[in-house]
């Protein structure tokens, strides 16, 4: 038994080609670059900009639209996981992680702006909420925030050098 990725869009037509695979293979890299081996699962809503910033007001009384909302199912600390602190399917038998909501407008914008393209942007962020999910935060400019981005280079950088399957 492996990882599990559910994904549901919030509108019918709401999507990105080839989204979905990308996605999953982003979540699986982080997993597996964190040394997770212990089957998770992962929800994923895709949205747009209307739909993250209801989620963003209602959950962080933040009135924006953002990225990518990470929801933890527990509380983890960053580079230490452990499979007894957190709450098992009982259907599944795999580790609840928790919930991601990606808004691909914001995804589509960031990767033209930052000159990268949507399908890694789309993997950045995704990668980015993993890790979220796996207790690495950024809520200052410290240490926190730095180990959180050297993961994310990391873990991009094992994504980019696998070819395509």
């Amino acid at each position: 038994m492996g990882h599990k990725v559910y994904l549901t869009r919030d509108r019918r037509g709401l999507g990105l080609p080839g989204a979905k695979h990308l996605i999953k293979k982003a979540v699986r890299a982080a997993l597996k670059a964190e040394g997770i081996d212990a089957p998770c699962q992962v929800s994923v809503l895709l949205t747009d900009d209307e739909g993250i910033h209801a989620l963003n007001r209602e959950f962080r009384r933040v009135d924006r639209a953002t990225d990518v909302l990470s929801f933890p199912a527990n509380e983890l600390k960053a580079g230490h996981f452990d499979k007894s602190a957190c709450e098992i399917d009982p259907k599944t038998g795999r580790v609840c992680l928790g919930d991601m909501a990606l808004s691909l407008e914001h995804a589509v914008r960031q990767g033209e702006e930052f000159g990268h393209g949507t399908k890694r942007e789309l993997q950045y962020l995704t990668v980015h909420s993993v890790l979220h999910l796996l207790g690495y935060d950024h809520v200052d400019e410290g240490e926190m925030k730095r180990q959180m981005r050297e993961r994310e280079k990391e873990i991009m950088a094992l994504l980019e050098g696998v070819r395509e399957q």
